[in-house]
């Protein structure tokens, strides 16, 4: 009538067995959240080294045009310097059909 057998191992030994899974799943956790955590991180912050990219000059285009559409948020004046200096112009004269190299 009585249910035995089912307090034959002691309470201690059995704790013990859950808290080392529990620290385990635990530890599992806290290692998937700091891996996310610096993945993010690093993807917001830009850790990817940013590569050069190459335009090729339309019609109506000039390097103030090329500038303000590849950089909205930055000065134009000293990103058209630095576009100038990376393709060796001494004006800003441009060509239809000139690849021109962008600084990232």
């Amino acid at each position: 009538m009585y249910a035995t057998g089912f307090a034959i191992r002691p309470t201690r030994a059995r704790r013990q067995a859950i808290g080392s899974r529990a620290v385990a799943r635990w530890a599992m956790i806290v290692g998937f959240a700091v891996a996310t955590s610096i993945g993010l991180a690093a993807a917001v912050h830009g850790g990817t080294a940013q590569v050069d990219s190459t335009t090729v000059v339309q019609p109506g285009d000039t390097l103030w045009s090329i500038a303000s559409r590849r950089y909205p948020s930055d000065d134009i004046r000293s990103r058209i310097d630095q576009i100038e200096q990376m393709n060796g112009l001494s004006s800003p004269m441009i060509a239809v059909g000139e690849t021109l190299h962008l600084p990232a």
